[in-house]
């Protein structure tokens, strides 16, 4: 009924919408147009493929901590849009923030006990990479301009060099 395609600009919900709200309920919410929200869904895909297949006490001791601190980093952005304050927004982003760092020290820990590979850990770094100094730049940017315009000047500038 429902086809996420791993693409994170794209996963219709239509199934959580009622039918009866208007074509604007159902536009993408602000959030889910940021660069940064966007980076932070697919490194937690990313994660979740990674780990998922790690046997039992690797996945229940690190493994699943890692994957709720990096699904954390796009639930604390979404909900920091959602609060609708300024103020709320920010403490939410230095959320993400933290998520974010605790991710790094999961998968550090990980490589370290020699539960993720070489190239395991070169195709998740370059989205931390690109994630961490645009998550700071999203915080810095927050009470800036209008909501929507952040939204908008995130999906678009936030892919260079900020």
């Amino acid at each position: 009924m429902v086809s996420c395609r791993l693409s994170v600009v794209s996963c219709p919900l239509s199934v959580l919408i009622s039918p009866d709200l208007s074509t604007k309920s159902r536009m993408r919410s602000n959030f889910e147009k940021l660069r940064v929200y966007q980076l932070s869904e697919e490194l937690a895909d990313g994660i979740w493929q990674l780990i998922r297949s790690w046997e039992q006490f690797a996945m229940d001791t690190i493994g699943k901590q890692i994957v709720r601190g990096a699904d954390s980093i796009g639930a604390n952005i979404a909900e920091g849009v959602g609060r609708g304050s300024f103020q709320d927004n920010r403490r939410f982003v230095r959320n993400a923030r933290g998520s974010l760092y605790e991710t790094k020290h999961g998968l550090r820990r990980a490589y370290s006990r020699r539960l993720l590979t070489d190239s395991q850990v070169e195709r998740i770094k370059p989205l931390i990479d690109e994630l961490t100094p645009k998550l700071n730049a999203y915080l810095n940017s927050i009470g800036q301009m209008p909501v929507e315009r952040v939204a908008d000047d995130h999906q678009h500038t936030i892919h260079g060099d900020v």
